[in-house]
């Protein structure tokens, strides 16, 4: 018995294979990040390389400056001013550290007690910035003048005699001493400090504090073990933004305190205003770019965090 074999069925055509869809718009977020290349290249990266040639310029303003590669200029410079450089770090790193003592608590109390009040206290932070940082420096000259509240309440607490052993203050006055230059700057850099730490600690889940005390934590055990590593991201942001503008300011030296608390900023304002010795005064900006820099990277590495606010 013969078995019949049936032929398959004839395949179907197949459709030819579409063309992948062109990529447009593959150029778009460039086209949106040019405006901000621009600005960065016109505003930064331009005056930085003029600051740079002209760091390593030499001449005079009569006679005009030439590029001649004279790179001594940073260690004339250095040699030069490093008590003003030390001193800004000095003064900077304290008003840093007061800063972080007196915006944690308030942060703190912002972000978790402040419960109906909070924007109001919001706005008490964010007002100083509605007046001129000329005005409220200028204002400390008369909180801190001879005679005044301030200088008694010090003297009769006693406060001064620990001050002049320390070598923040001179006799039975504030201004014109260290302390004055730190006292300003802590003012005038206290808000950036808050900002970031209260952005920090609004994070922060509420339910963590509660966590912490069905485990029979304490309060100070729960800041220290939960609070405060979570906020840790704001204290570096906070450190950071008080640091760099402190360090390289000059308006505070000069309207608090005296010829011998002047800071790099101040010799950087004389150098390019009154001296007229271009080259110098770029090559301190640039020996002080490169200090803050360095700092900052260690000091970054060393806090184990990346996650800037």
């Amino acid at each position: 018995m013969s078995t019949l074999t049936e032929a398959p069925p004839p395949l179907a055509p197949q459709a030819p294979a579409s063309k992948p869809p062109k990529r447009r718009g593959r150029f778009t977020p460039y086209w949106l990040l040019l405006p901000g290349i621009l600005w960065l290249v016109v505003f930064f990266a331009l005056p930085m390389i003029y600051q740079a040639s002209t760091s390593v310029q030499t001449g005079s303003l009569e006679q005009g400056y030439k590029v001649t590669w004279h790179f001594a200029t940073y260690w004339e410079a250095l040699s030069a001013y490093w008590p003003q450089f030390v001193r800004s770090v000095l003064y900077a790193g304290t008003a840093t550290i007061l800063c972080l003592l007196l915006g944690y608590p308030l942060a703190y109390l912002i972000a978790f007690r402040a419960g109906r009040w909070k924007n109001l206290i919001m706005i008490l932070v964010i007002a100083p910035f509605f007046t001129s940082f000329l005005i409220r420096t200028l204002a400390w000259k008369t909180i801190l003048a001879d005679g005044g509240p301030v200088v008694g309440a010090l003297n009769t607490l006693h406060v001064l005699d620990v001050t002049n052993w320390l070598g923040m203050t001179a006799g039975d006055r504030v201004l014109a001493t260290p302390l004055a230059v730190v006292c300003g700057l802590t003012y005038n850099f206290l808000p950036f400090m808050i900002l970031p730490l209260y952005t920090s600690l609004e994070r922060i889940d509420g339910r963590l504090h509660e966590a912490a005390g069905d485990l029979y934590a304490r309060p100070w055990t729960t800041f220290r073990r939960v609070t405060f590593p979570l906020s840790m991201p704001g204290v570096v942001s906070g450190t950071l933004l008080t640091f760099i503008p402190a360090a390289g300011d000059y308006v505070n030296a000069d309207l608090l305190g005296s010829t011998d608390t002047r800071m790099v900023g101040n010799v950087i304002q004389t150098q390019f205003l009154r001296v007229l010795d271009y080259p110098t005064a770029a090559a301190l900006s640039f020996i002080l770019m490169a200090a803050i820099l360095l700092m900052v990277t260690v000091y970054i590495r060393r806090s184990g965090t990346e996650d800037l606010v």
